[in-house]
């Protein structure tokens, strides 16, 4: 700094300096009071603000330095004077309230003007508490943006002191100013650039919305005034009968000399007409394949049990054991190879489990089956040799295991592949008792398999009642078109027949559906005295038989329908009487039965000596079938259903219906409700099954009886007390197809 002068101008001029020096100086100690401040300011909102997760944008400062000529304050003179440093120049001097308006202007403009530059991270220099302000916003806003510790505001004064020129005429020059980036806030508080496009930000506030109501929304009931109890219909009709009561069927056991099991009746028939005709196989031409006598189906059934018992694993560890399940894989077209096996296995005391042969190896159907078989423990699987050859196999030659199946070791029971058993071996036969005799599968509505038990005593009373029912005797001819491995076709095609040494035609169904007719004409051709077919072969059959002549059905006696129960079927039988009646037929052969795995055979009508008397039929209301109530119609209106009569209960039997619905209770005499049967000839249980099995098979009546649920439904109010007749009714509060039945006692 240069020397005062002297003089009163001298004197004036030095004043004049000395007041610029003490204004720079307190200029000074208001800017360091200020950068004080703004550290501290600083420090305390990065104390209090949250550390959020910035908006995803460019990388960008929000103060970035502006160009020295930007915010340069006006000075009239030309030259420059050195930092820190105060000068006198007396040419071009401005007054000193229009360097004051100059300064403030350009300290307002610092401050507020710029608004579109970026920032940096260098520090402003400004003047008052609004900049202290500033800085000290600038600072923290930095700080978050970049994700770092605390900003190092001390180097604010070192690197950056405060810097004051003085032009020439006493104006006070500011160092270049900082404008700050305009910013805006999300929904957290986090401050972003104005350059983040709207849709980021709509994308952000979407995101940040609950996905689910809260809880409490949850639980209010927005459709109670919806929700309106269903009145009953004043007008719908109700039942108006009398209480039923159980009803019973014949006393079984008339005939003396029945075998006391049917391994007894095999060795019997094997042994004392071993050249009596059992089965007859036909081809796909019509012509006899192959006929099983009784004396080979004794011989070649205890060769498949001994090696069942003596050639599956080792002497010390056999495979199979007496009381395991083994499963029968045989076609539809081999009934001879499939009886010798099941027989075998009756012999061996090995439970049968027969299915149907997987066709491919990723079968939805051989899935549930698969299941079954798992369920009950099967490791062997026996198997004819075609059958055996016609399965799928892996490029190794061997059979693959198919989706869902346990693993099997497939048998091939073909006498060739069979090691002839020792002279001193014999089958251990005793009577029938309650040990499992073999399980036969149900496919439900859902596509569940389920296995019904039936136990060695139940099979033989069935078999015993059947022929009592029907009037079997020896060596007679039945022709069998059903599937011979379940239902009726194995109850009478299998079992009844060998108990009774009949003869039996069996005609598989690819025989069927390249002739129709081909049934009929066995039965004319062998005489046989009955047949065991479904609605569905009478139809076939009408279609075809003006092909055919020479037909002659008067030696039936027995034209069992199946699946007589259906509605639908009774359209078959009065069709296919019309047509066959010029050929022999007589109404009353027709029979139709009624069945489920579960109850066996549930009834059957028999064949009547009066032939003027037509069978039983009723026209019911299908407006009162709505309602669970029988009401008589007439067949002039559509909205009606015609059923048929189904015969009796079964001899041994005791039959009763039950409401649905609650606690059993008996129904009334014109009310539909739930079949059931107590009698020895039934399934005992779902095998591994435990609570299905009791609540069809152990249901408690007020008679005090077990009863077991049927699936089909009985009505026989508008028939004579001596009839039933059943209808199938579909029901829609169970999983199962309910059985129904009406009595008019």
């Amino acid at each position: 700094m240069s020397p005062l002068r002297s003089g009163p101008a001298c004197v004036g001029a030095n004043r004049s300096k000395l007041g610029v020096t003490l204004t720079c100086k307190a200029e000074c100690s208001c800017l360091k009071y200020v950068h004080t401040e703004a550290v501290q300011a600083a420090l305390a909102k990065h104390k209090e603000r949250k550390m959020a997760v910035p908006m995803p944008s460019k990388r960008r400062s929000l103060v970035v330095q502006t160009s020295m000529d930007a915010y340069t304050p006006p000075d009239t003179s030309s030259g420059s004077e050195d930092e820190g440093s105060v000068q006198g120049d007396s040419q071009g001097t401005p007054t000193s309230s229009q360097g004051s308006i100059n300064m403030e202007h350009w300290i307002s403009q610092a401050i507020h003007g710029s608004t579109t530059s970026t920032t940096s991270s260098s520090s402003t220099q400004s003047g008052g508490s609004g900049a202290a302000h500033r800085l000290a916003d600038v600072m923290a806003q930095t700080h978050i943006e970049n994700h770092s510790a605390p900003p190092d505001v001390t180097t604010y004064t070192s690197e950056h002191s405060i810097q004051v020129e003085r032009p020439q005429g006493s104006t006070a020059r500011v160092a270049p100013k900082y404008g700050n980036a305009e910013l805006m806030e999300t929904g957290d508080g986090v401050p972003v650039s104005s350059r983040v496009s709207a849709k980021i930000q709509q994308l952000v506030n979407t995101l940040k919305r609950p996905k689910r109501p809260p809880l409490r929304e949850f639980f209010v009931d927005d459709f109670e005034e919806l929700l309106e109890v269903q009145q009953p219909d004043p007008n719908q009709p109700k039942p108006e009968g009398a209480q039923m009561l159980a009803m019973r069927g014949e006393q079984l056991g008339v005939v003396t000399n029945w075998p006391p099991s049917l391994e007894a009746a095999l060795q019997r028939w094997g042994t004392i007409s071993p050249k009596a005709p059992c089965l007859t196989t036909m081809d796909t031409n019509g012509k006899p394949l192959y006929i099983l006598t009784y004396g080979k189906l004794w011989t070649r059934s205890m060769k498949v049990a001994y090696n069942i018992l003596h050639k599956l694993g080792t002497k010390q560890e056999p495979m199979v054991r007496p009381g395991d399940r083994v499963t029968l894989v045989f076609p539809n077209n081999d009934p001879a190879a499939f009886m010798v096996a099941f027989y075998g296995c009756l012999l061996a005391e090995v439970v049968p489990v027969p299915i149907e042969v997987p066709l491919t190896r990723k079968d939805a159907g051989s899935q549930q089956i698969g299941f079954l078989l798992g369920s009950c423990g099967v490791t062997v699987a026996l198997t004819s040799d075609a059958c055996h050859k016609g399965l799928p196999k892996s490029p190794t030659g061997e059979i693959p295991q198919f989706k869902g199946w346990p693993k099997l070791l497939w048998f091939v029971t073909e006498s060739k592949h069979l090691s002839k058993p020792p002279r001193d071996w014999f089958p251990h036969i005793k009577d029938a008792n309650n040990d499992t005799a073999y399980i036969e599968y149900k496919t439900c509505k859902d596509g569940s398999v389920l296995g019904v038990t039936v136990t060695r005593i139940a099979l033989l009373t069935h078999c015993q009642a059947l022929t009592q029912a029907c009037g079997y005797t020896e060596a007679e001819t039945i022709v069998n078109v059903l599937d011979f491995k379940k239902d009726v076709g194995l109850w009478h095609g299998i079992l009844t027949s060998v108990m009774n040494m009949m003869h039996v035609i069996s005609i598989p169904y690819s025989l069927m559906k390249v002739n129709p007719l081909s049934w009929i004409q066995k039965v004319c051709q062998y005489k046989a005295k009955v047949a065991c077919v479904k609605s569905r072969d009478m139809h076939w059959a009408l279609v075809a038989h003006r092909d055919q002549r020479d037909i002659n059905l008067s030696s039936l006696r027995m034209l069992i329908v199946a699946d007589g129960a259906n509605p639908w079927s009774i359209s078959s039988c009065d069709a296919f009487l019309n047509v066959f009646q010029s050929k022999g037929l007589r109404q009353e052969v027709i029979c139709p039965c009624a069945s489920s795995p579960e109850a066996l055979t549930v009834a059957i009508r028999r064949p009547t000596d009066d032939s003027n008397q037509p069978p039983g039929r009723g026209v019911l209301s299908m407006h009162g079938l709505t309602y669970g109530v029988i009401r008589v119609d007439s067949e002039e209106k559509l909205s009606v259903l015609t059923v048929q009569d189904v015969g009796l209960v079964m001899p041994g039997a005791i039959m009763c219906s039950v409401k649905p619905d609650g606690i059993p209770q008996l129904c009334k005499t014109d009310e539909i409700g739930e079949l059931c049967v107590c009698a020895i000839a039934t399934g005992t249980s779902y095998y591994g099954l435990s609570g299905m099995t009791k609540n069809t098979f152990e249901l408690s009546s007020p008679p005090s009886l077990l009863f077991e649920c049927v699936d089909c439904c009985i009505d026989s109010s508008v028939v004579p007390a001596h009839l039933l007749s059943l209808i199938s009714v579909e029901a829609s509060m169970k999983w199962w197809t309910n059985l129904r039945n009406t009595e008019n006692i």
